[in-house]
């Protein structure tokens, strides 16, 4: 019995370099398909001294995202909350934030974002919905 021999092939440069667009066009594909808003949202962002706040709409009561990162990096605990902004006064500590769910507030929506510490209020800050 005699044994087979192996044959080696080498990869060429132009089957390697076809696998990687391949596999970077995949990558991008699936990437894109997962965090796509629908063609009708707006987004809009803003930051404060330690957090921004970017918030997904359509219309004028129509939340559908609100993201709230950290601008230091430090550890803390964030929130979301929308409400109505009325000039000088802001009852934006009306409504937790649910995904996907309409908001009715008159003249402007507040989509707020909170930085807590140990504890203590950090910073609030708002994207105001004309």
């Amino acid at each position: 019995m005699y044994a087979r021999q192996k044959r080696d092939r080498s990869v060429t440069p132009t089957r390697r370099r076809l696998a990687t667009v391949a596999a970077a066009l995949a990558a991008a594909c699936a990437s894109a398909l997962v965090t796509a808003a629908p063609a009708s949202a707006e987004v809009k962002s803003t930051c404060g001294t330690y957090i921004c706040v970017a918030t997904a709409y359509q219309g004028r009561d129509y939340v559908q995202d609100i993201t709230v990162t950290t601008r230091d990096g430090l550890p803390g605990t964030l929130r979301a909350f929308v409400g109505d902004y009325r000039g000088s006064r802001a009852g934006v500590s009306r409504a937790r934030f649910v995904v996907n769910r309409e908001f009715r507030a008159y003249p402007r929506l507040a989509v707020c974002g909170g930085l807590d510490r140990s504890g203590r209020v950090i910073e609030n800050h708002c994207v105001m919905i004309p």
